[in-house]
């Protein structure tokens, strides 16, 4: 059974009442006789002594378990700082389809997961590295997705993709969704793409707003290289996001890779959690019919 002694502790600024629940939290787990690691940006919140905190960076290090308080977007924005440790949300966003315990559910839910009763779950994420002109540059890392887009012009532009050296199509579209089936409920679902199970070892390719109707979402398998060449006349400078921050502004002829990374985010949930459960209260799927009496 997991044992988790050191705790850290994650709250994304701007969130309505997240710092009244980070104090909750923090009581109960010095309840528990817990080690509370701060990350430096929390911890100014909370205006706790800086000796008590460390860069974000470092905080998978200090600690054998990491709570993010926050919406979706603050565990998106740790995930690929602290996937070396298993990871738990308290939602004090909107949706919640990784934030799942509820504040006023800490003491419940996170005692259970010091009792050691919860449910994990591998999630794994995305690698995306931009070769030009012969030099290559890593640009960034994510879970939900990686994104190319023309940036502030509403404007089409014109790429082709291959799959494994394997060349599939050229488009002119507003751009392309390269998701995991953790991102499928995000972005990718926004436009038009399937609601993937999370442990699908798979990608799907959401294309936005192409000038086909024939173009549909493609989903492959998971361990694909993803290649997006952009169009050789392309006078626009399309940008390349991952999960939603701007990474790169890509220039005509740039190659974009897109691979799966060889580490796992460890998701923590409550025992009765479930995707199907989840995908019922967030997007509002219909419960189980009532039965009538005989």
């Amino acid at each position: 059974m997991a044992e988790f002694i050191s705790i850290g502790v994650i709250g994304r600024p701007g969130h309505n009442g997240a710092v009244e629940t980070l104090q909750r939290l923090q009581a109960f787990l010095e309840s528990r006789d817990r080690n509370i690691v701060f990350d430096e940006v929390t911890a100014g919140m909370m205006q706790i002594p800086r000796q008590r905190s460390v860069p974000v960076e470092e905080l998978a290090s200090h600690c054998d378990l990491v709570i993010v308080v926050g919406g979706d977007g603050s565990l998106l924005h740790v995930a690929k700082h602290v996937y070396e440790v298993p990871v738990i949300g308290v939602n004090r966003g909107r949706l919640g389809f990784l934030t799942d315990v509820l504040p006023d559910e800490i003491e419940q839910r996170i005692g259970e997961v010091l009792e050691g009763r919860f449910v994990s779950e591998d999630r794994f994420l995305l690698d995306a590295e931009v070769v030009r002109e012969g030099s290559r540059q890593a640009v960034g890392r994510a879970l939900n997705d990686v994104v190319l887009h023309p940036g502030k012009a509403a404007q089409m532009i014109s790429f082709e993709l291959f799959i494994d050296g394997q060349f599939v199509y050229s488009q002119e579209s507003d751009g392309l969704i390269v998701a995991t089936p953790t991102g499928s409920t995000a972005y990718a679902l926004s436009a038009g793409g399937p609601i993937m199970h999370p442990q699908l070892d798979a990608i799907v390719l959401v294309p936005m707003y192409p000038h086909s109707l024939s173009s549909r979402p493609l989903a492959v398998n998971g361990d694909s290289e993803v290649r997006l060449v952009v169009g050789a006349k392309e006078e626009l400078e399309p940008q390349l996001s991952c999960d939603g921050q701007v990474r790169y502004t890509a220039r005509a002829g740039d190659e974009i890779f897109v691979r799966k990374n060889s580490t796992f985010l460890k998701l923590i949930h409550p025992l009765d959690y479930t995707s199907y459960q989840a995908c019922r209260s967030k997007l509002g799927w219909g419960s189980r019919l009532a039965k009538s009496d005989d």
